[in-house]
């Protein structure tokens, strides 16, 4: 499996605050099936990003655990002002693996009813916006067709592993449930901060998506997809659609460009 969201990385954010809680987190994604995880840090009015310090963090975990899993820098973009108009002019900062995939974060008290313009000028310098955790989002829990009109902009939605299995409370869980049966969802991560609470491990969401979506679903969610997206390689927007009962789980998919 393929983890795109996590704050994995020491001292950076509200994730791990030592290193030898990074080293515990990555064990368990390792020991549950995770070859690759993409570090995030923050990057908002708290936490300032630091591409090259993430880059040295990156390469002392890799000497310690052997390069397993496999780390690649990220970030979790709060969407401010300063933070469009940065990514805007410098767009492979912020992109997982310096490449065309964003993860873009919502504010939890106010989204712009000009967010469609935001969303559409970071795919102007061929950006593709990730929206991070929707159904965790108290706004869009309540606006979840404001999704829709993202979506066909071309975003992708990340849905928290967590969340499928209601470790972020009721109310989460059954938004997470209603993303995946409109097939609105693209990828599922963990947003790991740390071993315990909000851990790395994704097998569980895997095993729990397989089981009411299909194994076929739990793949391109957890493997092909943000396999794709570490790549740096094309990933439909489209929404997919499960078959009915007896048939084959059917794609709504484009071939790559």
């Amino acid at each position: 499996m393929v983890d795109i969201h996590s704050h994995v990385l020491w001292g950076m954010d509200d994730g791990a605050p030592t290193i030898e809680v990074s080293l515990e987190m990555l064990r368990q994604a390792a020991a549950s099936g995770t070859t690759d995880i993409v570090a995030t840090p923050h990057s908002n009015g708290e936490f300032e990003y630091q591409p090259a310090l993430i880059d040295e963090r990156i390469a002392e975990l890799t000497k310690l655990t052997g390069g397993v899993p496999r780390l690649h820098r990220g970030c979790d973009l709060h969407l401010s002002f300063d933070n469009i108009s940065e990514a805007i002019e410098n767009p492979s900062k912020f992109a997982i693996c310096g490449g065309r995939y964003v993860l873009v974060e919502c504010s939890d008290l106010h989204i712009s009813g000009s967010m469609d313009k935001v969303l559409d000028q970071l795919m102007g310098v061929d950006l593709v916006p990730i929206v991070t955790h929707p159904e965790r989002n108290p706004i869009l829990q309540k606006e979840l067709n404001r999704l829709d009109a993202w979506v066909d902009l071309g975003c992708l939605v990340q849905v928290t592993a967590l969340s499928v299995l209601g470790g972020f409370g009721k109310r989460a869980e059954t938004t997470a449930h209603a993303l995946l049966a409109k097939g609105e969802v693209h990828v599922i991560a963990s947003d790991a901060h740390d071993p315990v609470h909000r851990h790395p491990r994704l097998d569980e969401a895997f095993a729990a998506i397989s089981t009411q979506y299909g194994q076929d679903i739990a793949q391109m969610l957890l493997v092909d997809n943000p396999g794709r997206i570490i790549r740096g390689q094309y990933v439909s927007a489209e929404k997919w659609q499960r078959a009915q009962p007896g048939k084959w789980w059917q794609f709504w998919r484009r071939e790559d460009r």
